[in-house]
């Protein structure tokens, strides 16, 4: 049965913890744009700030699309649901604010959100904070019951390769070449050096 919440409270937020993955989806302004859905993990790089707040950690990936959308409109969702256990689906709507390496809070963020480490920290594209707005539940009765193997190394291998031949500056590289626009053109990750990781 769908039903909203007044705020992440904290089965809600222990609830959000046990999700190995969760989705984004956003949309540029522009009636012909590309509305786009990412999948995002692991679970540990999602955390709940507050009652009605949070972020998680972007990693560096082959688009921008979700960085893009929400640097021009802030519309932005986190959708998880639960694959084992009883079924369930929670949306939560909100604004969204694009905090990038070297921005003066990106540090006290990522000391707050305190994220589990899952690639090397060069990869850490920026942190997406949302402000939630609406917080929704639905049954989640078409979300198939599937067991959770475990993470897939791709993500480390990928990053740790593109260092390893392509040296200190390798990943700020690969941001700048892949990552600078979205694929409708709107302006993604700026073309600066990010800070050390």
């Amino acid at each position: 049965m769908a039903r909203t919440h007044d705020e992440i409270d904290e089965p809600l937020r222990a609830w959000i913890a046990r999700q190995p993955m969760f989705f984004v989806g956003s949309a540029p302004l522009a009636g012909d744009g590309h509305v786009n859905v990412s999948p995002k993990g692991p679970g540990g790089t999602l955390r709940v700030l507050g009652p009605d707040r949070v972020a998680y950690l972007d990693l560096v990936g082959s688009g921008a699309e979700t960085i893009a959308h929400v640097r021009e409109n802030g519309r932005v969702v986190v959708m998880l649901c639960a694959f084992e256990g009883p079924p369930r689906i929670v949306r939560l709507h909100g604004r969204g604010e694009v905090v990038l390496p070297g921005d003066d809070r990106y540090d006290a963020l990522l000391a707050e959100a305190a994220f589990e480490e899952t690639t090397v920290p060069e990869a850490r594209r920026a942190i997406v904070l949302v402000e939630v707005t609406r917080i929704a539940s639905s049954c989640g009765y078409g979300v198939p019951l599937m067991d959770h193997a475990g993470e897939r190394p791709h993500m480390d291998a990928s990053k740790r390769k593109r260092l390893r031949t392509g040296g200190p500056d390798g990943i700020e590289r690969y941001v700048q070449e892949h990552n600078r626009a979205s694929i409708d053109g709107l302006p993604a990750v700026p073309a600066t050096v990010r800070s050390p990781a």
